[in-house]
């Protein structure tokens, strides 16, 4: 009976159109695409030198938010970006309490497809995984999970359907990111053949440019020798073009070269080589054989990103060829900023190998990590700037009339569930398996398709790796693992450079109370999972 009630809720809901969106009777596709590692500015429509004309198009025909926020770390941004919860909430990142360690998520915290499923939605999902379960378990029609994440030119253990997928062997051209868009398409092409009636949700979570650096040879050419003016010219002049776009209010961060990477592996320092730099120190400081092997690291890197904008541009191609490019709500964004990480893992790393190819494991580290979360400080795992802010793309020809706009009221991957619910004309239940379902943190983002406008809410809240962090309105209070609280004016400020927490102590007192009162309250869902199912 409960069901049945459910169902027609949603027959109900499916009936209403939204406000202050041109929306079409026909109920919207959508695609969230998902890099990963990549910094704020290393798309060109967010002053990057880096070759992106798909996404730049997309940005162009559709909207570009300049505070939209991640978690700082894959992991956590996916749980959250898939149940509109922070991650602390569903388990998927630590409390710092018994108990409140990594596990699987609460049974009340179901994935968007499951939401999606009674209103006739199909789910797929094509890329990287890195949330707890089985994909197909988790309300995914089909999937192609790329479990291999120390290779891109290996497609060993990667996983058809939740099933162990053996291509046929000698394959000599597979690179995983246009895998990863290969089986996009096929779905696509399933899509249209077989259930061309229903609307779907695609989440294309491409592992590029995470390290290993690995790239198409064609690719890297494009880049070889174009970074030996180094970061500190990088920066300057990815910073210029963003203010010419008028991204940001905000000064250029000064360079951090006490800081490197996270995590510290000496060993990996020497195993490397003599090239490797784990310090963002003057480029005028390194030695002729560090420029070099810097600058092609970061050409490496940006030879990722241009595969990924080209393998975008062939799903865009299948979804018009299907017809469905016009009512799509194409998403786009980063799962954290760019890495400092300086690792060797896999089959390790062979000097005598081209940089860029299989035999090699490179990470970018915190040089050109800095240039790419230009003009922030810190990098990804940190919750500064840094670490924690995306690009986010929003296009959508049906009901985003506006073109090229900007967006500058602060959002959050919690805000993606709530916003495709919306649109799709479906209510979340209250309960889930028998279990309540605890209101959610994340708002819709759907008013602002429209008007660049505020979205009221309480805060934006952030804990990764001993690192916090929280937004309330313009003023963010954040401190490193083991540092003191220090609290800026992101409306003119978001480099981080001048800490008001001296000047304005009882703001400071105010934000640090409302950062521990949320944290107690996430800990005391802990208890959720102990109460006995409703009858």
């Amino acid at each position: 009976m409960r069901l049945f009630s459910f169902k027609i809720a949603l027959l109900v809901c499916l009936t209403i159109f939204m406000k202050g969106t041109s929306l079409s009777a026909k109920r919207p596709n959508f695609l969230f695409i998902l890099v990963d590692d990549m910094g704020y500015s290393d798309l060109g429509c967010y002053g990057s030198e880096i070759e992106t004309p798909n996404l730049d198009k997309l940005a162009a025909n559709g909207l570009r938010y300049s505070q939209f926020y991640n978690t700082g770390r894959c992991w956590p941004t996916r749980g959250s970006l898939l149940t509109g919860y922070y991650a602390q909430q569903i388990r998927r990142d630590n409390l710092p309490v018994k108990g409140g360690g990594l596990k699987p998520r609460p049974k009340w915290a179901p994935l968007l497809p499951e939401f999606l499923k009674p209103a006739g939605y199909r789910s797929y999902h094509s890329g990287k995984w890195h949330i707890d379960g089985k994909v197909l378990n988790a309300g995914f029609n089909r999937s192609w999970y790329v479990t291999n994440q120390n290779g891109f030119f290996s497609h060993n253990a990667n996983l058809l359907d939740d099933k162990r997928y053996n291509p046929a062997k000698g394959n000599k051209d597979y690179y995983s990111t246009t895998a990863t868009a290969d089986h996009a398409i096929e779905f696509l092409e399933e899509h249209q053949q077989n259930y061309g009636d229903q609307p779907f949700f695609h989440y294309l979570a491409f592992i590029a440019p995470h390290f290993p650096l690995h790239a198409k040879p064609e690719d890297i050419a494009k880049y070889q020798d174009r970074y030996l003016s180094g970061w500190d010219k990088l920066r300057e002049e990815r910073f210029a073009k963003q203010k010419k776009i008028g991204l940001h209010k905000t000064s250029l961060s000064a360079l951090e070269p006490e800081i490197g990477p996270p995590h510290r592996h000496p060993q990996v320092i020497k195993q490397l080589g003599s090239g490797e730099v784990n310090r963002p120190l003057p480029w005028d400081s390194l030695t002729d054989k560090q420029k070099h092997f810097q600058a092609t690291k970061m050409a490496i890197h940006a030879a990722m990103i241009d595969r990924v904008d080209q393998e975008i541009g062939r799903v865009i191609q299948q979804l018009k060829k299907m017809g469905a490019y016009e009512n799509t709500l194409i998403f786009f964004a980063s799962d954290n900023g760019a890495s400092a990480e300086i690792l060797v893992r896999g089959g390790g790393h062979d000097h005598d190998a081209p940089m860029g190819s299989a035999k090699t494991y490179l990470c970018l580290g915190p040089g050109f990590s800095s240039a790419a979360n230009t003009p922030f400080r810190r990098h990804k795992t940190w919750v500064h700037e840094g670490g924690i802010s995306t690009p986010l793309i929003a296009h959508w020809p049906d009901g985003i009339k506006t073109k090229g706009e900007l967006r500058h009221s602060p959002g959050h991957v919690i805000d993606i569930v709530p916003t495709i619910l919306e649109l799709a004309g479906v209510e979340k239940p209250k309960s889930w398996k028998g279990r309540p379902i605890p209101e959610a943190p994340g708002k819709s983002l759907v008013s602002t398709f429209s008007e660049d406008r505020t979205i009221h809410r309480e805060s934006i809240w952030w804990m990764h790796a001993g690192n916090r962090a929280i937004r309330q309105g313009n003023f963010k209070l954040v401190a490193a693992k083991g540092d003191p609280w220090a609290l800026y004016d992101l409306s003119n400020d978001r480099a981080e450079s001048n800490d008001l927490s001296k000047q304005m102590p009882d703001k400071a007192k105010a934000l640090e109370n409302t950062w521990n009162r949320q944290i107690q309250g996430f800990i005391s869902l802990l208890q959720l999972e102990k109460r006995p199912i409703a009858k």
